[in-house]
């Protein structure tokens, strides 16, 4: 019965030895029997904590934009043992986490332009915070775009002016 609840469970998404453990224990499944189907599935490759904690990295640094901090965070909230989230971890170094950080600010910023720079700049570290970003690199990242866009809007209003004098007869 353990085996068969673990393929079930393997079949739609991997899973962590610990998120497999206590889906065994919500089941009562006796404890020795569960630890000798988790070894036996680790013996043969399907549960790989540290392959897991890769992908899971890899899929959520570069889908959501997460930074290294939210990352270890959710992967021990899964039972990955630190050392392994760790590790996993490491493969996001910090150009990668600057990058994902600037491309959040810069799909928000756009929306943001009716409001005054305070306001966005609160709103666009929240945003980032939220994502595990330290306020060092996030207020970087924020002034940086936000003076691009300021920059942008300045260059397009001298357009129009000039498009404006031109249509003068």
């Amino acid at each position: 019965m353990a085996r068969g609840l673990c393929l079930r469970a393997l079949t739609g998404a991997p899973k962590t030895r610990q998120q497999l453990a206590d889906l065994l224990a919500s089941r009562d499944i006796p404890e020795d029997a569960a630890t000798t189907v988790l070894d036996r599935f680790t013996e043969v490759g399907l549960i790989d904590d540290a392959a897991y904690a890769r992908a899971w990295v890899s899929s959520r640094q570069a889908g959501r934009g997460l930074a290294r901090r939210a990352l270890s965070s959710e992967l021990r909230a899964k039972g990955v043992d630190p050392e392994v989230a760790a590790e996993a971890v490491e493969q996001v170094d910090d150009e990668d986490e600057r990058a994902a950080a600037r491309k959040l600010v810069e799909r928000r910023a756009g929306s943001m332009r009716r409001l005054d720079r305070a306001t966005a700049t609160r709103r666009l570290m929240g945003m980032l915070a939220r994502k595990g970003y330290n306020g060092g690199l996030a207020a970087a990242v924020v002034r940086e775009v936000l003076d691009e866009v300021e920059a942008g809007a300045d260059v397009d209003e001298a357009f129009s002016e000039f498009d404006e004098e031109s249509a003068l007869p």
